[in-house]
């Protein structure tokens, strides 16, 4: 995986965990550490920050996917991509590891992960290839489950590394690991393409990440400090990433490639990766030090992000299939481009809504009792005679 009174802001709770979910928006529950506060009552059971941080997140998606085509042509935009291309996935993917750190192989939780990822997988990805076959005219198109097409590939990830996340609460240094195990898929171009394996790995560690942390840490960059902190320091990235747009390849973002699939050296993919990885971590940090921690207009479509990140990509694709970005070349001039912008925010916030998600709950949520075995029901043991209760007759 996106209205209630707004009530005064207030900062993270400061020992409860924040509950796991199961990529579907439903909740499970963690453990509260000894000497936390009560648990929030009734109606307060989500975090609003964290809805908010995946609403703001999946709505950078959508414009990301709009900027796009706008890259070749606009240096502009290529910075603004490149920019937003290193944080918005990354800060994706540490809320979904902190949303598994309860998770185990309890098999109500396995039961929630076949339901709520592999489900919606399977179905569009499905879904993605008949599209294409359609609207891009390529009746040849295949169908293939191990081989993600567009958006798919972030569910194939969740689901191994959610799958992963017992071992990784045994490993001493769990990130350090993480962090060699991205640099040796950056420089391994035999990893191929099955299920997307080169951004399941290099994009591991910020999942690994986001199973270490804990509610301490999100207000830390809540601190007024940082967020002054943060203006500067994306002025500075984006500087930076203006002067880097004719100079590289924005597929380095996107850590599906090795270095040497991006016609570079392995020395250089180490180089790289580790780089982006320490940039992404500065931005991500930015990002989250302006997210409201408080309950606002759009904290509700944050439980539908999931929604809005499958579905938006049949409009994404679509626009190139159908030729729009060539058709009509007033799009790739600076008031198009923030037309662009404002239309990919507004498509994406109505994906998450409420009434989107009862009419797709059936491919997002699918419960499948039919599917799952329940549990053996075994007769409560008998009570030895002389053990039986005596009638007081």
């Amino acid at each position: 995986m996106f209205p209630a009174a707004p009530t005064p802001r207030r900062v993270l709770p400061p020992a409860r965990e924040a509950a796991g979910t199961d990529g579907s928006g439903r909740t499970e529950s963690a453990e509260q550490p000894a000497g936390a506060p009560a648990p929030p009552s009734k109606g307060e059971g989500r975090n609003p920050f964290f809805d908010n941080a995946k609403y703001l997140a999946i709505v950078l998606v959508a414009m990301g996917h709009a900027w796009e085509p706008l890259t070749d042509g606009s240096r502009a935009a290529e910075a603004l991509y490149m920019t937003v291309y290193t944080f918005h996935m990354p800060a994706f993917i540490i809320i979904s590891g902190y949303f598994s750190r309860s998770f185990d192989m309890r098999r109500d939780r396995l039961q929630r992960l076949v339901t709520g990822v592999a489900v919606p997988y399977v179905l569009f990805e499905t879904a993605y290839a008949f599209f294409k076959r359609w609207a891009d005219d390529d009746p040849g198109h295949p169908i293939s489950l191990l081989d993600p097409w567009f958006l798919t590939w972030f569910l194939t990830a969740l689901f191994i590394w959610r799958l992963t996340t017992p071992l990784w609460k045994v490993v001493r240094w769990p990130i350090p690991l993480a962090v060699v195990i991205a640099v040796l898929a950056s420089i391994s171009p035999d990893i191929g393409d099955d299920l997307d394996l080169q951004r399941v790995l290099q994009f591991l560690p910020f999942f690994v990440l986001g199973l270490s942390l804990r509610p301490e840490h999100f207000r830390l960059v809540q601190r007024r400090a940082v967020r002054i902190a943060s203006v500067p320091i994306f002025a500075a990235a984006l500087v930076m990433a203006y002067w880097a747009a004719p100079r590289m390849s924005s597929a380095w973002f996107y850590h599906r490639d090795s270095a040497q699939e991006l016609g570079t050296t392995w020395w250089v993919g180490i180089v790289m990766t580790l780089a982006l990885f320490g940039c992404s971590m500065v931005l991500v940090a930015c990002f989250f030090s302006w997210v409201p921690t408080r309950r606002t207009w759009f904290t509700v479509l944050g439980a539908g992000t999931l929604y809005g990140y499958l579905l938006h990509g049949f409009l994404a694709k679509g626009s190139r299939f159908w030729g729009w970005f060539d058709d009509y070349a007033w799009l790739h001039s600076p008031l198009g481009e923030i037309a662009v912008t404002l239309l990919a925010g507004g498509i994406v916030t109505a994906l998450c809504t409420p009434p989107v998600r009862k009419a797709f709950r059936f491919a997002m949520e699918p419960t499948m009792d039919w599917a799952f075995r329940k549990p053996a029901d075994r007769p409560a043991p008998a009570v030895p005679r002389q053990q039986q209760p005596q009638s007081p007759a």
